[in-house]
C-alpha cells in the first residue's frame, strides 16, 4: 500500500467509526503503531483528522480547522524550511518581481534575501517588515483583511488588489501535496488567495517540506499541471521524487 492509500484509508476509518485506536490502525493497515502515529500527526497537521489519547477522532460535520498560529509554523520543521529557502533563492535574478506568500518558509526567504533590485509581491506583513531593511527591494503589500494567526492579508480587497499586477516568478507553500488532487490549504481564505497567486505568474513554485506530501487539506489550491518547480527536503521518499518529475515538475531536493 503506497503512503497516499494509507492516508486515505486511515482517514475513512476514522470517518466510519468517528474514533479508532492506534493498536487498530497497525493491524488494519499492517504497519508498525509508530509509522501510524507519525501519520496521524501528518494528517492532523492538514485538518482532516484530530489527535486524540491513543489514536485520533473524526473532524467530519466540524468546521474548517483554523490557521496554525504563526509563532508554533515558524518552529515547525524549522531546519528543512531554511534550506528551502536558501535554495529557493538561487531561483531569484536581479530585476524579478516575484510573489511571496505569508507561509513561515517565505518568511525565511525573506531573511535570508541579498539586497537586489527586486520587485517583491506579498500579502504578508512578516515578509514586508523584513524585506523593509533592504534598500534595493521595492516591497508592495496587498491589503485586504489581516488574518491574525497567520500575519497575512486575505480576503476580498486583497485578491482584488492581485489583479492589478504580473510577476516573473510566485513562491507558495501549502498545507498538503498530492499527487492527483494538487496542492491544498487548511483554510479557504488562504486557498483562494493563493489560487489567484498562481494564476498571476509565468512560474509557480512550490516551497514544500517532506511533511506535506501525500497530504489533501481542507481546501483546494490547485492542480500540479499549475506547478513548475518544488523545492523540498531529503525526507521524500524517491518514487514520489520521480512521479512528480514524470508531471514535467523540476523537483530540487535539499
Amino acid at each position: 500500500m503506497l503512503v497516499a492509500e494509507r492516508y486515505e484509508k486511515i482517514v475513512q476509518l476514522v470517518n466510519d467509526r468517528g474514533s479508532i485506536r492506534v493498536s487498530e490502525l497497525s493491524a488494519l493497515c499492517q504497519v508498525t503503531e509508530e509509522t501510524i502515529r507519525r501519520d496521524l500527526d501528518r494528517l492532523e497537521m492538514a485538518g482532516r483528522l484530530r489527535r486524540s489519547h491513543g489514536g485520533a477522532v473524526s473532524v467530519k460535520d466540524q468546521p474548517q480547522q483554523p490557521e496554525i498560529p504563526y509563532a508554533e509554523r515558524e518552529i515547525t520543521h524549522a531546519e528543512e524550511k531554511r534550506r528551502i529557502a536558501e535554495e529557493a533563492i538561487k531561483l531569484i535574478r536581479p530585476k524579478d518581481r516575484i510573489l511571496l506568500d505569508a507561509s513561515s518558509t517565505a518568511w525565511y526567504m525573506a531573511m535570508a534575501m541579498p539586497d537586489i533590485p527586486l520587485t517583491v509581491l506579498t500579502n504578508s506583513i512578516k515578509v514586508a517588515t523584513e524585506l523593509a531593511a533592504k534598500e534595493k527591494i521595492e516591497v508592495i503589500s496587498t491589503g485586504g483583511i489581516l488574518a491574525q494567526r497567520s500575519l497575512s492579508f486575505v480576503g476580498p480587497l486583497a485578491e482584488r488588489s492581485l489583479d492589478a499586477y504580473h510577476v516573473d516568478k510566485a513562491f507558495l507553500s501549502c498545507k498538503g501535496v498530492h499527487l492527483e488532487r494538487g496542492f491544498s490549504e487548511s483554510n479557504e481564505l488562504q486557498a483562494r488567495i493563493k489560487n489567484k497567486m498562481v494564476g498571476m505568474a509565468d512560474e509557480v513554485i512550490v516551497l514544500a517540506d517532506a511533511s506535506k506530501f501525500g497530504i489533501q487539506a481542507f481546501t483546494h489550491v490547485a492542480d500540479l499541471a499549475d506547478v513548475n518547480a518544488i523545492v523540498t527536503d531529503r525526507r521524500v521518499e524517491e518514487t514520489r521524487i520521480a512521479q512528480l518529475r514524470e508531471l514535467g515538475i523540476s523537483v530540487t531536493v535539499v
